[in-house]
């Protein structure tokens, strides 16, 4: 008989977990809170690595549509210096398929497909070891019973609480976010500057990227390490006070970098939040987290390529294996707390080294991840 399972999130860990069982004919649910697709904005470029993101799009059946979709050109990237100075440049070759770009709604639609997501189906808590298996309440005052639940609902999963008490604590570095539309024709000198793929501005405790999308779409980020109530005299729904707020906080970088803030059309604010370097939990029966509901970390590079990863695995050990399904999840818990370890300390030291006193610490590395 087919276990009920559910997963809770339809971020690339939810999807790719739901895809891969979909593709050895397994059922499963897939519960989003969201109402549809498109209700909120996807976010920036992902880049899908070998041996992560792209290996759980092969298990998917999905890595010819992802290359075909991807930008291995926006693995570019560019370091100038405040003054804009160019430090470092890296162009990938024609054949280089290590880190290709994609948007993450175009990764999102990838992974949809012929999934049925139930939208609109926020869950509040999960209650496991009850008589009929996990039961899971909706906010609608729904229930339902499932034989495992995976939690891939994110930072702040309603899912975790119960394997573990752990919540997330603040890293002591703010992101806020602008993007700029129609780059090519509305700021050549800007889509010049930023290439086909990034470009990158180290300072003093504070740094700025900008990253081409598709279709002419630049994201840009500004990191900079402040107390967490930093914007307490500022309205964050102020577009102008952001703007003003933000120059000043680079004041003295090179003017075309700063236009990039200038000419951004929203801002939003994203304080960087993680789980414990280390974060495990003893195994419940019926339950099991995926991505940043199991593991948090700074954003740079690493999440949704394990994400995506650990979903591809735990959905095949469920499809493929013995039969025992705690004993499948169990064995993944294992494989997925020793591998996310170990990227948690790679991207908590990135982040110190990044946003650092001494500009030089991020050179080092970059120039460790991609020698110019």
């Amino acid at each position: 008989m087919r276990h009920r399972i559910a997963v809770v999130g339809s971020g690339p860990a939810g999807l790719t977990f739901a895809r891969v069982l979909h593709r050895h004919g397994y059922p499963v649910a897939v519960l989003e809170r969201d109402p549809s697709p498109d209700a909120r904005p996807p976010g920036g470029a992902l880049d899908l690595q070998e041996g992560l993101g792209q290996l759980a799009l092969d298990k998917a059946g999905l890595l010819a549509d992802f290359e075909a979709l991807s930008r291995p050109e926006g693995q570019a990237m560019r370091i100038l210096d405040v003054d804009g100075t160019v430090l470092r440049e890296w162009r990938p070759r024609p054949d280089d398929r290590a880190n290709p770009e994609i948007d993450r709604r175009q990764l999102r639609d990838l992974l949809l497909g012929p999934l049925d997501v139930q939208w609109g189906r926020g869950v509040t808590q999960v209650v496991p070891g009850t008589r009929d298996g996990v039961l899971v309440d909706f906010a609608d005052g729904r229930q339902e019973t499932f034989d495992l639940v995976v939690g891939a609902d994110g930072a702040w999963s309603r899912i975790r609480p119960a394997v573990s008490s752990v919540t997330p604590h603040y890293t002591g570095v703010t992101s806020v976010e602008t993007s700029l539309d129609d780059v090519d024709t509305r700021h050549p000198d800007l889509a010049r500057l930023i290439g086909d793929g990034s470009v990158a501005v180290y300072g003093v405790n504070r740094s700025l990227v900008a990253q081409r999308n598709s279709g002419g779409h630049v994201k840009v980020y500004t990191k900079f390490r402040a107390p967490l109530d930093w914007h307490t005299h500022l309205d964050l729904a102020d577009v102008e006070a952001v703007r003003s707020g933000l120059l000043a906080l680079f004041d003295g970088w090179a003017d075309p970098v700063l236009d990039l803030l200038r000419h951004g059309t929203a801002f939003v604010h994203r304080p960087f939040y993680v789980l414990p370097v280390s974060h495990t939990w003893t195994h419940v029966v019926g339950v099991t987290l995926l991505g940043d509901a199991a593991h948090l970390m700074p954003p740079l590079g690493a999440g949704a390529n394990l994400a995506m990863l650990e979903g591809a695995e735990l959905a095949e050990s469920i499809a493929t294996g013995p039969g025992d399904l705690d004993e499948a999840v169990r064995a993944f818990e294992e494989q997925m707390w020793a591998r996310a370890g170990r990227w948690a300390k790679i991207t908590t030291a990135g982040l110190e080294r990044l946003v650092s006193p001494n500009p030089a610490e991020a050179l080092a590395v970059f120039d460790q991840v991609q020698p110019s």
